[in-house]
């Protein structure tokens, strides 16, 4: 019987819990769509940096993969493929280096995962692109926070992206993007 997408989700949850578990700042959200849902990662723990999980069941195809790469190597800060042995070669040879790689296999009846490839820190994340993570009032509110609003408040929310981007540090902008999505409650786009 083949191994469901929904079980290796709730194996990975498993793990993350496992590995997060003394961390009290960390939040880990099912579905999260980027660049305005373009792409949507499986999981994504945010914790001081932005760690997306793309799972790859034995279900699923690649087709959506080059284009899934292309979108989170804009987001993430780090980036880690969950696949299972019949994918693992073929993905070794499309995601990037830095990218991790953990196989999911089954042993009994457990789902068993093991990291094959630690990733490691993505240095080229987009800082516009991360910016569409923020819903149009919470970039207003980064704005205000910041006192670069006056002129803004009714404009649309690309031009409040540009308007971040271009007066804030990129250091700065990571940093309230990861505080607004760990105290965000409902995860609806809104």
């Amino acid at each position: 019987m083949k191994i469901k997408d929904a079980n290796i989700r709730e194996a990975l949850h498993s793990y993350l819990n496992d590995v997060h578990e003394h961390e009290t700042d960390t939040k880990i959200v099912d579905e999260m769509g980027v660049l305005h849902g373009q792409s949507r990662i499986d999981v994504a723990v945010i914790n001081g940096i932005l760690h997306g999980y793309e799972i790859k069941s034995e279900s699923d195809t690649l087709t959506r993969l080059p284009r899934q790469i292309k979108d989170y190597n804009l987001i993430f800060d780090r980036m880690t493929i969950v696949v299972q042995k019949n994918y693992l070669n073929e993905v070794r040879n499309l995601i990037p280096k830095w990218w991790g790689i953990i196989l999911v296999s089954k042993k009994n009846d457990s789902l068993i995962l093991k990291q094959v490839r630690k990733g490691r820190l993505n240095k080229d994340v987009d800082p516009y692109s991360l910016t569409h993570l923020l819903w149009k009032d919470e970039a207003l509110d980064l704005l205000k926070k910041e006192g670069l609003h006056k002129g803004y408040v009714s404009k649309p929310r690309n031009v409040l992206y540009s308007r971040i981007c271009s007066t804030i540090e990129v250091k700065e902008i990571k940093r309230s993007i990861n505080l607004k999505l760990k105290s965000r409650e409902n995860w609806k786009v809104l």
